[in-house]
């Protein structure tokens, strides 16, 4: 794997990011996710999903969605395939957010089932209007299912970022920790995690979230029809 590093240590899978200065989201990055989740799910491991200190991801890989809008639509399409997985993922997958979370690097915190932030001058959310994008039809049903309402128009229609502790009240984290800490805590939530009955952890996260991955699964077909630039 060129794009990620994979380390897999008594039952958690460590996927780190690795694309450049802003990790770019890329049909490669996306390739390299998807087969270290498969050996993550072989090993029955937890995931924690993490990247170089000061920047988790800054979205799509911008020299993609400009080349064509057939192009753009194929890697969003392929990203939100990539984020009904992780949300059906049969074990807990944990964000470890180094820093700045943008775009697509937003909507894969909002992906994983336990979110830890790094303190700091970041900044976290829903570009996609401020670039000229209109948000496409995934984006929207993921960001309604777990950005709580008074958020939402901020978010998603505003393109509001926010600095760490804020987006925690936003829905894009669940705590914030110093830099120094992120790990030894992601790593601490992934071992509690593995506490769990994962036969029943998998069920009922299928229950608890069958309507969003029915949502996704139209929205994905949608999208695939739509036009994209920016």
């Amino acid at each position: 794997m060129e794009l990620i590093d994979f380390e897999l240590n008594e039952q958690i899978a460590t996927i780190t990011l690795k694309n450049g200065k802003v990790n770019a989201i890329s049909h490669q990055v996306i390739t390299e996710i998807n087969s270290a989740l498969d050996q993550a799910e072989a090993a029955s491991a937890a995931v924690i999903l993490t990247s170089q200190p000061g920047i988790f991801s800054a979205g799509y890989d911008l020299k993609t969605m400009k080349e064509s809008s057939d192009s753009a639509v194929a890697l969003v399409t392929a990203g939100s395939t990539l984020t009904r997985r992780m949300l059906s993922f049969p074990f807990p997958i944990i964000g470890a957010c180094t820093g700045h979370a943008i775009a697509k690097g937003a909507f894969l915190l909002l992906s994983c089932d336990y979110r830890i932030g790094s303190a700091g001058p970041f900044k976290l959310g829903l570009n996609e209007v401020a670039i000229g994008m209109t948000m496409h039809q995934a984006g929207l049903e993921l960001a309604r299912n777990r950005v709580p309402i008074n958020y939402l128009t901020r978010s998603v229609i505003n393109a509001e970022l926010f600095d760490p502790e804020t987006a925690v009240l936003a829905g894009f984290l669940d705590t914030v920790v110093e830099p120094e800490k992120l790990m030894d805590t992601a790593k601490a939530a992934a071992t509690q995690l593995l506490t769990l009955n994962m036969t029943a952890h998998h069920g009922t996260k299928l229950r608890e979230r069958k309507e969003i991955l029915s949502a996704l699964d139209d929205a994905i077909k949608v999208d695939s029809t739509m036009t994209l630039s920016l």
